[in-house]
């Protein structure tokens, strides 16, 4: 078995030796240099689309929101009516268990010049930084997918740059055979104007279309780095929306520093899940719940992973049962969000109304008391996506 060495025999690797780390031969005792890939080199989160916290189909979608597989953003306006799914439809022997698939249910063959489909997904610009996008030494990005669509045909892709009025750069691919998986891989150019911010808000949105109107398609295709022009953006793009039969998966989204691809970096579940928490969590169970007045409590939660920055609060049911440690239960099946709330990205304290009865002061755990008798189903999200 192969000895690693460093800068000479029987020495320890420096730092600058891990990006080609040389090993001994035992053999014939020279050297040889194997590259090793950069852990967390996919620039995309839940591209394997292993992760659903939303839950795993949504029906009748026809607006823009997060709606199943965590990460990805469906952005609908006004172009047809679709059902977004985790789908198990995977190629064959890649590693992969899980897909999303867009399933269009009610089509629109005529779009208007603004109309617009595609799905998104956002970066940190916090996490780019070392992309040098906007210097002399700007890296070259390299995407690679599989996908699978009903619609065969010319597709785009975008990088947009929010930091700068909306820069972008788009590329084609092309969908050769009707529910085929094919493995396709596209190269962006280093963008040498415009530095991203070095925070927790969105920097670049990767766009992954579907349809577009003539506001969108009518000029040349940008493919390379420059201003907005709307016209150019996704010109040659087939219309998805324009048949009910029509039905589009993809997975294995990776994004990656360099130009060209590396194998689909797969991450355990449980790191994986707990970076789709820092954007988005559902809790079923609450440390502790105090009654603000007859109607509402104060309820704490603790996040299992710090947030990107404050979430906000949604209720996912209107059904929650307090209890006062065996001496009382109040119970609502018209819960809401009485008050604003105090929030950090560790924790959160949430008044909740719908109540009636309570005792000022008094305390108890609130739980979801219909669906689940053992009050784990979750019953509130907090959301602080890009």
């Amino acid at each position: 078995m192969a000895k690693l060495i460093g800068n000479a025999p029987n020495q320890i690797p420096t730092n600058a030796d891990l990006g080609s780390m040389a090993f001994e031969d035992k053999k014939n005792y020279a050297t040889t240099s194997s590259s090793i890939h950069q852990p967390y080199r996919n620039i995309i989160i839940n591209g394997d689309m292993s992760i659903a916290q939303r839950g795993t189909s949504q029906a009748s979608i026809s607006s823009t929101g997060y709606y199943t597989v965590d990460r990805w953003n469906f952005v609908d306006s006004n172009l047809g009516t679709f059902t977004m799914s985790q789908d198990t439809n995977v190629p064959t022997g890649q590693g992969f268990s899980k897909s999303l698939k867009v399933d269009c249910t009610t089509a629109d063959a005529s779009p208007s010049g603004a109309d617009y489909l595609f799905l998104q997904t956002k970066f940190e610009g916090q996490n780019l930084q070392y992309i040098k996008k906007g210097t002399a030494s700007a890296k070259s990005l390299t995407l690679s997918f599989w996908v699978k669509s009903v619609k065969t045909g010319t597709y785009i892709v975008q990088i947009e740059d929010v930091d700068n009025s909306s820069r972008f750069i788009s590329k084609s691919y092309t969908i050769d055979s009707a529910s085929t998986w094919e493995k396709k891989t596209i190269t962006f150019a280093g963008d040498t104007t415009g530095s991203l911010g070095n925070d927790n808000t969105s920097s670049l949105e990767l766009n992954f279309w579907l349809g577009a109107g003539t506001d969108r398609t009518s000029g040349t295709l940008q493919t390379s780095w420059g201003s907005y022009t709307a016209s150019n953006v996704a010109v040659g793009q087939v219309n998805f929306a324009d048949s009910t039969s029509n039905d589009f998966w993809i997975t294995g989204v990776q994004l990656e520093a360099g130009t060209s691809a590396s194998d689909f970096e797969f991450l355990p579940y449980d790191v994986n899940l707990r970076r789709c928490l820092r954007y988005y969590e559902e809790l079923g169970v609450a440390s502790f719940a105090q009654a603000n007045d007859s109607s509402s409590y104060w309820i704490s939660f603790n996040f299992r992973e710090r947030k990107r920055a404050n979430p906000s609060a949604s209720l996912l049911t209107t059904s929650i049962s307090i209890a006062g440690w065996g001496v009382f239960t109040r119970t609502t099946t018209s819960a809401t969000i009485a008050a604003s709330y105090l929030t950090n990205t560790d924790a959160v304290y949430v008044r909740v109304g719908g109540f009636s009865g309570n005792t000022a002061g008094e305390t108890g755990t609130p739980f979801q008391a219909f669906g689940e008798t053992n009050g784990l189903k979750p019953f509130i999200a907090f959301s602080s996506e890009l």
